[in-house]
C-alpha cells in the first residue's frame, strides 16, 4: 500500500502533509484483515517504474514526492523539504503551490532546472516523472521520461516478491 508520507520498517513515520492527521499508528492489516506491506506512495510508483541502473523518480503533484533505487534497493527520499529558492522549499516551486503561483510556462522552467540539477547531484542515470502534474510537461530533456500511475500497480505487486535464492524479499526498502 502507497501512502503520502514518510514509511520507515512498513510503518507511517509521520502524519501525511496533505491529507490530515491520525495515520501514525493505524493499523490497516486490522482495519482491512489483510496482510498489508507499507510504503511512501512515491517509493510505490517509482518501483513499478524501475528498470536497472540507478533511477531518480520525482512526483509532480500536490507537493513532491521523490525515490532513488539502485540494484535492488530503494530509497524513498523528501527531497521535496530541501531549501530552495527565496526560503522557501523545492517542493513550493515544483508542486502545485508552485504551478498555481508561478504560472505553467514559469513551473516548467523551474522543473527543468531542478531535475537537471537533481540527476547530476545524485548522478542518477535516468529519472522518471510521475504524478497528475507531469501531463503538463511537453517535452523532456535527454535522460528525463514520463512515468505512468499505473507503475504504482506493478510496484504494489513487487513489495511481495520473493528472491527464490534467499527465501527473502526481493527488494530492500530503506
Amino acid at each position: 500500500m502507497g501512502f503520502p508520507s514518510p514509511v520507515l520498517d512498513g510503518r507511517i513515520a509521520s502524519e501525511p502533509k496533505h491529507l490530515g492527521r491520525g495515520w501514525v499508528g493505524f493499523n490497516f492489516e486490522k482495519a482491512l484483515d489483510k496482510p498489508v506491506r507499507m510504503i511512501n506512495d512515491a517509493a510505490m510508483q517509482a518501483l513499478g517504474s524501475y528498470r536497472s541502473g540507478r533511477m531518480l523518480f520525482l512526483g509532480l503533484g500536490t507537493g513532491l514526492g521523490s525515490t532513488f533505487i539502485w540494484t535492488n534497493t530503494v530509497l524513498p527520499l523528501e527531497l521535496g523539504d530541501l531549501p530552495y529558492r527565496d526560503h522557501a522549499i523545492i517542493e513550493d516551486y515544483l508542486g502545485r503551490p508552485g504551478l498555481e503561483h508561478l504560472g505553467e510556462k514559469e513551473w516548467k522552467r523551474e522543473v527543468e532546472f531542478a531535475v537537471a540539477q537533481l540527476k547530476k547531484s545524485l548522478v542518477a542515470d535516468y529519472v522518471i516523472l510521475g504524478g497528475g502534474n507531469t501531463k503538463k510537461l511537453n517535452s523532456l530533456p535527454d535522460g528525463v521520461e514520463r512515468g505512468h500511475n499505473r507503475n504504482a500497480f506493478l510496484g504494489g505487486a513487487r513489495l511481495w516478491q520473493i528472491d527464490p535464492r534467499t527465501r527473502r524479499p526481493k527488494w530492500r526498502i530503506l
